[in-house]
């Protein structure tokens, strides 16, 4: 599958957001866990893919199957305001 500049810049950010699920990505973009994790693996620097593996394996917001039924929307209150 050939992604966009665009579309891979979106993935990123997707994956780095806590909020997002993988299934969101695989829903939009039609890549797997597996399929982000070699996207981010090629495309962050060393450092930041151990940092972003570290943070994404401890939560559970990023699995729907692991979520908290209290947890309906995908971003912060916060994240999209204008300031």
């Amino acid at each position: 599958m050939l992604l966009t500049p665009d579309d891979e810049s979106r993935i990123i950010e997707m994956a780095w957001e806590d909020r997002t699920p993988f299934e969101a990505i695989k829903l939009q973009f039609g890549l797997d866990e597996s399929m982000v994790i070699q996207l981010m693996r090629a495309c962050l620097k060393p450092g930041s893919f151990r940092l972003w593996r570290a943070r994404v394996s401890g939560r559970a917001t990023k699995h729907l199957k692991l979520r908290s039924p209290d947890v309906s929307r995908g971003y912060c209150p916060t994240q999209y305001k204008h300031r």
